[in-house]
């Protein structure tokens, strides 16, 4: 089941030209086209089921800085920033608030790991506080576990996944931008070599830019091209609670539970680094590729081999503009969620904090993250493609970063100054033959 969200209206016309094409209407790429808009241009956003309806709605609504790797904390500073920016803009309450993360351990070695990405977060002006036991239990006087310790990053913060893409995708459109639903991109045609047109189900786009922001979708969408998008895809589960006592106002990450503070007064949860990896015949193409990842999060992983597979390979990664896509036929990617894991949280919950015991799951439902072989997205023109251009593969922390991701986005769509260095997120790095780890720190 997929969680509540808010829905917003299309506009009618498909126009037949635009200056920049965005496909994928998540929380980068609602993010990209309103940057892109501001900068003067006309952008059109197609979007095969509705805007906001796969992973960013479902996401856990972290907006942080904590536990970033050390490429991604500039573009998760100013993200914040402009969450504030784009939510004022909008005149629409998409739930962003500062209120803080603070991740707990029991492990004397995860809590040294902390210290030492502190250290670097505060060379980049991020200002975190390792915690010692006794703060911990002054900050969460009725939990009952014994911790050796947390981080904090007072200036972090959460926002509403099932209202925070329509708000922004209301500001976008205050800027011009119009938004397409129910409109499948089939693909790109060229002129010269370059991009010239988005095929639409709904009829063509003349444009010379083309951003793709289209998630789980990205890898399948760049191989009918013949453009490598190295992505594996990862199935999550999260649920929401009924509402209960404000153990904590932000988000709170834990060895095993994470939750965050909704409006509702509930709380959204789930257990920490928990999946399910569906074995694809593209996961098997880029099996080498993948291997390291797969080693680092082993422990909590687990391998799922059935229908899909054998859907996907009869699939195949060709298909005529003139009939429907395969992205004509699973307009939002629902996987079921794992109750297994939606009952250990609670338990866990709990457990640690006596005072949720009335507490109950209102809601469970599943997500699907696509993942980059060293967990750092892809923000970036596509070389052998004039014209085409990437900001997919965030690996499960793109909901916090993006509209610092759709800022950079659009700068590089433009040739304008970038936001940040875009340097770690090139495509080029995904292709070279280098070996790609996960540099994510936690």
């Amino acid at each position: 089941m997929s969680p509540p969200l808010t829905r917003i209206n299309s506009d009618e016309r498909l126009p037949q030209q635009a200056d920049v094409v965005v496909i994928g209407g998540g929380v980068i790429g609602v993010s990209a086209a309103y940057h892109l808009a501001k900068k003067g241009l006309s952008v059109a956003l197609v979007e095969k089921g509705h805007v906001g309806g796969e992973q960013s709605s479902r996401n856990w609504g972290w907006c942080r800085q904590q536990g970033r790797a050390r490429e991604e904390i500039p573009l998760a500073r100013e993200a914040l920033r402009l969450w504030e920016d784009m939510q004022n803009d909008a005149g629409v309450d998409a739930g962003f608030r500062r209120t803080g993360v603070l991740f707990l351990t029991k492990s004397k070695d995860e809590l040294a790991g902390w210290e030492r990405w502190a250290a670097i977060a505060r060379e980049q002006q991020v200002h975190s506080t390792v915690l010692t036991p006794a703060e911990v239990a002054e900050r969460m006087p009725g939990n009952a576990e014994q911790w050796v310790g947390g981080l904090l990053t007072p200036s972090d913060g959460r926002a509403e996944p099932s209202m925070a893409v329509p708000a922004l995708a209301t500001a976008a459109r205050k800027h011009g931008v119009t938004i397409h639903q129910g409109c499948a991109a089939r693909g790109l045609e060229t002129t010269g070599g370059k991009v010239s047109a988005v095929v639409t189900e709904k009829g063509t786009i003349r444009t010379q830019a083309v951003l793709l922001s289209g998630g789980a979708w990205s890898s399948l969408f760049c191989r009918r091209h013949g453009i490598e998008l190295p992505i594996g895809l990862v199935n999550a589960t999260a649920c929401r609670t009924t509402p209960g006592p404000e153990i904590t106002s932000g988000a709170l990450g834990t060895d095993f539970y994470c939750i965050r503070r909704r409006l509702d007064g509930g709380f959204t949860l789930a257990l920490r680094n928990r999946g399910t990896v569906e074995l694809s015949p593209d996961l098997f193409r880029y099996a080498r590729t993948f291997w390291p990842t797969y080693l680092h999060r082993k422990n909590g992983l687990k391998l799922s081999f059935g229908k899909s597979f054998f859907d996907q390979l009869m699939r195949g990664t060709s298909w005529s503009f003139d009939k429907p896509s395969p992205f004509e036929t699973e307009r939002v990617r629902d996987p079921a969620p794992d109750m297994s894991l939606v009952n250990a949280a609670l338990a866990s919950l709990i457990k640690s904090n006596p005072e949720l015991k009335d507490i109950e799951i209102a809601e469970a439902w599943g997500g699907t993250i696509d993942c980059t072989p060293d967990t750092i997205p892809v923000i970036s023109p596509v070389d052998a493609l004039p014209g085409f251009f990437l900001a997919t593969g965030f690996s499960g922390h793109g909901f916090g970063i993006g509209p610092a991701a759709g800022k950079l986005a659009a700068d590089i769509v433009t040739g304008s100054t970038p936001l940040v260095d875009p340097a770690a997120y090139s495509h080029k790095r995904m292709i070279d033959g280098r070996r790609l780890a996960p540099v994510s720190p936690f």
